[in-house]
């Protein structure tokens, strides 16, 4: 798992994971890549998402942006994280106490990186291209400004 430079990308990436789990049951992205200006997720899947699906990712991943919920952390042992979440992205040195990163009652998962206080300061999500290729949905995304509401 790497540290990522962008908190709002970041924490959109978290609520953006939870929402495929929610929606597809699909589980986290086993694979992703965080920047500033556009970021991309990969997820197991077995076939492309339809344009309405996509926009209703998208307005659902809005939605917990604009509730404004607290991002906050708590520490767990190894032997209770492990119970409870998937540690496999975690390095090595970072497992013992596991850092989880929630946000609001949303979502909850292991994290070592940076985020935002509250999802209020995210701006607006939105996809820039979602493609299906051999068993692996990638998404790429970006957070706009509050000011560069979605089209």
């Amino acid at each position: 798992m790497k540290i990522y430079d962008s908190p709002q990308m970041h924490t959109a990436e978290h609520i953006l994971n939870q929402t495929m789990v929610r929606m597809f049951d699909c589980g986290r992205s086993f694979s992703s890549h965080i920047e500033k200006k556009k970021s991309k997720c990969d997820y197991h899947f077995h076939r492309d998402l339809t344009d309405e699906e996509k926009k209703e990712v998208e307005r659902r991943v809005n939605a917990i942006i604009e509730k404004d919920l607290p991002v906050s952390e708590a520490f767990l042992p190894v032997e209770e994280a492990s119970r409870l979440y998937n540690l496999e992205r975690l390095p090595e040195e970072e497992k013992n106490p596991i850092r989880i990163v929630k946000i609001g009652d949303y979502d909850a998962c292991p994290c070592i990186g940076k985020h935002v206080p509250s999802t209020g300061v995210i701006g607006s999500f939105k996809f820039t291209t979602v493609s299906y290729s051999d068993g692996v949905l990638r998404v790429r995304f970006k957070v706009l400004p509050g000011s560069e509401q979605k089209n």
